[in-house]
């Protein structure tokens, strides 16, 4: 067995100073996204959700980010999956974005939103087929006693013509009031440059530097 505290490496970058971070979150936010899909390309945009049950029980899970706007972050999901579900009883969310060869994370907190129905019937008429009909037929999150007869209600809809959007699936906005930009240092002195919203009407945020 692999002895897990023997694993380590140096983290070896230049230093992060605020002064050169943008004062707007979601721009910088896209500098570094440009840079890991330059180096990266698939699944750059994989981000880590979570969010919290009624009973205060917190569960993660990736998901894919699929747009930026300028004031939060889209995906899209079932509703009526876990995480739906756990949005609509409790809206405060986090997200955590991690690059581990640029050796770089960024964490969000924020309130999620159902986005319009016009642009989630959108982006899922931009969908593949089988994933729309992943989308129609998945009652995500819910026990199946017979996977084969799923996967045949799967197959039933290859004849079908319109793949229309269900209703109980679409998209949410996340809206930040915090943004933490994490970038790996020797001997763990990591730089940490945080975002805190001092605004709740305007799209203001305080830059800090924290503690590694």
């Amino acid at each position: 067995m692999v002895n897990l505290e023997d694993i380590r490496r140096e983290y070896e970058h230049p230093p992060l100073m605020e002064e050169e971070m943008d004062e707007n979150p979601v721009v910088q936010f896209q500098e570094w996204m440009d840079l890991a899909i330059k180096y990266y390309k698939s699944d750059s945009n994989a981000m880590i959700l979570s969010t919290v049950s009624g009973s205060g029980q917190p569960s993660s899970r990736t998901v894919l980010l699929k747009n930026v706007t300028k004031a939060g972050f889209v995906f899209y999901t079932n509703y009526n999956s876990r995480k739906g579900n756990e949005i609509l009883l409790n809206p405060h969310v986090a997200l955590l974005f991690y690059w581990p060869g640029l050796d770089r994370q960024i964490r969000i907190e924020g309130k999620a939103e159902k986005v319009g129905s016009e642009i989630s019937d959108k982006y899922f008429n931009s969908r593949p087929e089988g994933s729309k009909k992943s989308a129609i037929v998945s009652p995500q999150s819910e026990e199946i006693e017979d996977f084969l007869a799923f996967k045949e209600k799967w197959e039933f809809l290859v004849d079908k013509e319109n793949l229309e959007r269900p209703e109980n699936w679409g998209g949410y906005e996340v809206f930040p009031d915090y943004f933490e930009f994490w970038q790996g240092r020797k001997n763990r002195f990591h730089d940490r440059i945080a975002y805190k919203k001092i605004d709740k009407h305007e799209f203001k945020f305080q830059k800090v530097r924290l503690a590694p």
